[in-house]
């Protein structure tokens, strides 16, 4: 299950469980987390304010000696998962809801996103909420390049930061 307030006005969706987060049972603690807790304070956002979740309820992983590496969920597993976000979603009624990522777009929205294309819109979902839909914060830990890294970084705070201003305007 995710964490956060029954009334949060935000819910993040991210893709799945890393081996920190399975292993703590909480999500966003391991290095995605950590990055994804800094996007959110230098965007404005209290997390302890938001509901944060995951597309696929399971840590699915490949072993590779004493390490557990985590592997891409299948279609049919962000499939059989959809019903628990949903149940989130039910009992937090977030007039806000933003996809990290093309698993948790999928779960959302029931069909492939690319990202690039959906990042700077809302979708409207079936219940009549808003999905915004940005990069997962592991994205940016996996760009090699200084320069294009930070760039990155600065564009998901922007991303965050309109999903903020968003959040208000649904609030007044």
């Amino acid at each position: 299950f995710g964490e956060g307030p029954l009334d949060a006005r935000i819910l993040f969706v991210g893709e799945q469980p890393g081996d920190q987060e399975d292993l703590a049972g909480r999500p966003f603690v391991g290095p995605a987390g950590q990055l994804f807790d800094e996007a959110l304070r230098t965007a404005g956002i209290d997390r302890a304010q938001t509901y944060v979740t995951n597309a696929v309820k399971h840590f699915k992983f490949e072993q590779r000696g004493k390490r557990r590496i985590h592997a891409k969920p299948e279609a049919g597993e962000i499939d059989a998962c959809r019903w628990w976000q949903e149940q989130e979603r039910a009992l937090i009624k977030p007039p806000l809801t933003v996809a990290l990522g093309a698993t948790a777009a999928r779960s959302l929205t029931g069909k492939t996103v690319t990202i690039s294309r959906a990042r700077e819109a809302p979708l409207t979902l079936a219940d009549g909420s808003e999905c915004w839909i940005t990069v997962h914060p592991s994205f940016l830990l996996r760009i090699p390049e200084e320069d294009r890294k930070a760039a990155e970084r600065a564009r998901f705070v922007e991303d965050l930061k309109r999903i903020r201003a968003r959040a208000e305007e649904l609030a007044s």
